[in-house]
């Protein structure tokens, strides 16, 4: 039997919160340039939308995290995959996230990049989903609040499976 995929955010959806979060994202950087660091492999379509929605100079960078494997929640043991390329140092830094969940992988990187001595770290992410948050991260800018449910579509993926698709669905398996 298929997984059942079930409608949590069209595309319009998408867009509209993309667009306010640049916009916020602006706002509080006017003047200012900022490096965004982009998490692969699930971020990659959001931070591509965000950008071309700036109205700020910046700079893009990414780093690639494993924590989950074919599984769907995450396994803790966190590594990082490929490092930032970017220097950093006294800069204004956000994270962009497709999705924060238990907080362990944000957690990582911002703990990762403290050792390169940014001006500030804040944290951008589509989805902050709290259902299983251990560690308590700001998130700075948040599109869409969820509560529970394993989200597919619009970069995010179950075992490399449905990065492909224009909206976002709870995949019920």
């Amino acid at each position: 039997m298929p997984p059942e995929l079930i409608p949590v955010l069209s595309r319009a959806e998408i867009e509209k919160k993309t667009k306010i979060l640049a916009n916020r994202i602006s706002e509080d950087y006017h003047g200012k340039e900022v490096v965004l660091i982009g998490i692969l492999k699930g971020a990659f379509i959001f931070l591509a939308d965000l950008v071309r929605e700036l109205t700020i100079p910046v700079q893009i960078d990414f780093a690639r995290l494993a924590s989950y494997g074919s599984n769907t929640s995450s396994s803790g043991q966190i590594r990082i995959t490929k490092e930032i390329e970017t220097d950093i140092r006294g800069r204004h830094v956000i994270v962009v996230e497709d999705l924060v969940d238990s907080g362990l992988t944000i957690a990582y990187i911002l703990d990762y990049l403290k050792q390169f001595h940014p001006e500030s770290v804040k944290v951008c992410a589509l989805i902050d989903k709290v259902e299983r948050r251990e560690v308590q991260i700001p998130i700075d800018y948040a599109g869409h609040v969820v509560d529970v449910g394993f989200l597919v579509g619009y970069g995010l993926d179950f075992d490399e499976k449905y990065r492909n698709l224009p909206e976002i669905y709870h995949l019920k398996l």
